[in-house]
């Protein structure tokens, strides 16, 4: 049996990965869940799963947390960065998922992995800030890093059909979310409500607007340079408007390997758990005749600058991805928020980019440093 310990439990992803351990209850075991401040639904999670540690965002929610808990659950209540580290490096625990959206997932991730412990990892942002000094960790520790987003996954699959040395390049699928037909004069006037609708994945509000804006492709670009061990030139993105074909590679002979399945995120959790077995998943198969077609076209940078910012990013290196990010996660909530239009997102995020470079992104303390100037900076943007 595996046990489990799972950052961001009740979002999406978390909600998911407990969807798989109930489904296998003979497989695994959940030793420990961190969450944010949705108290009811980790009450309930608590009740079916009964973990050894619960950690939540603050203190506050802590205590009202303790309040509705049975009276043996409330000595294993924790908060704050602290408490998300502990569950993350639980001794009793084989393998922990990071699903903590944004900045605030890198310290109990690299808390897991300085723990010793297997990463199931769906916080891209990890990577996003701190690529190459997570990955030195994970090679000094020993741990496996398993990719839990859908593409990732797939090209980790689709790697073992050849040899890394004759890989040519990665191929990143992206919807292309809500608006991928929209004009740039219409991405003026669109709504929050409609950059959450997204048409193919049910994700939660923040990832939902980066799928709309494209930065959430940009953000797993960077991911996948750092998890792929592959140069910027090496990586492509295609939008693939019916997310059937979840990425692929192509190798210096020409073969060019896709792994296709139904959009369900329980498929790639599932693998991350199992690796390198595969479970008998409950779900429909894939059936090639219903698809009809399957498109893939070049992105549009014009009216998706979020994806351009994302390579530039990268390509200069330091701490600026971390900026990226740091600025797109305050420009996302100011958009949420009704406070700037969509477009003024990466309008802002390049804003920023511009006035925050200074860092090593081999220091934890300069990437932190980096993104906390970002966010003042990015804050200072959008108040004019």
């Amino acid at each position: 049996m595996k046990t489990l310990s799972i950052l961001g439990s009740t979002g999406s992803i978390g909600c998911n990965v407990l969807d798989v351990v109930r489904s296998f209850p003979d497989l695994y075991r959940i030793s420990g869940l961190s969450a944010g401040r949705n108290v009811k639904k980790l009450c309930e999670q608590v009740s079916e799963f009964g973990p050894e540690l619960i950690s939540v965002m603050d203190r506050e929610t802590a205590a009202e947390l303790r309040a509705v808990l049975p009276a043996k659950y409330k000595d294993r209540v924790r908060h704050g960065i602290e408490g998300s580290e502990e569950v993350a490096a639980l001794p009793s625990a084989d393998m922990t998922i990071s699903a903590i959206v944004g900045a605030a997932g890198l310290l109990p991730t690299l808390a897991a992995i300085d723990a010793g412990k297997d990463i199931g990892l769906a916080n891209k942002e990890t990577l996003v800030m701190a690529g190459r000094l997570v990955m030195d960790r994970c090679r000094r520790q020993k741990v496996k890093l398993l990719p839990v987003d859908s593409e990732h996954s797939a090209i980790f699959q689709a790697l073992d059909a050849g040899h890394r040395d004759d890989l040519s390049k990665i191929i990143l699928t992206a919807s292309g979310g809500p608006f991928r037909e929209k004009t740039l004069q219409e991405l003026h006037s669109v709504t929050p409500e409609q950059a959450l609708a997204h048409p193919n994945w049910s994700m939660g509000r923040k990832i939902s607007i980066d799928s709309a804006s494209l930065m959430n492709k940009g953000l797993e670009v960077i991911e996948a340079k750092w998890l792929f061990d592959v140069s910027v030139d090496e990586i492509q993105v295609v939008v693939h408007p019916q997310s059937i074909v979840h990425s692929l590679v192509e190798f210096q002979d020409g073969s060019v390997i896709a792994q296709l399945g139904i959009p369900d995120m329980r498929i790639p959790i599932a693998y991350a758990l199992s690796y390198p077995r595969r479970l008998p998943m409950s779900l429909p198969g894939l059936n090639l005749a219903d698809c009809a077609s399957l498109e893939f076209h070049d992105p549009d940078f014009n009216r998706f600058p979020a994806l351009q910012l994302a390579f530039s990013a990268i390509e200069q290196g330091g701490v600026l991805p971390a900026v990226l990010n740091a600025a797109n996660e305050i420009a996302v909530a100011a958009f949420l928020e009704g406070k700037i239009p969509f477009l003024e997102i990466a309008a802002t995020v390049a804003k920023v980019m511009e006035r925050v470079q200074d860092g090593s992104e081999e220091s934890v303390t300069d990437i932190l440093n980096a993104d906390q100037q970002a966010r003042r900076t990015a804050t200072a943007v959008i108040e004019g």
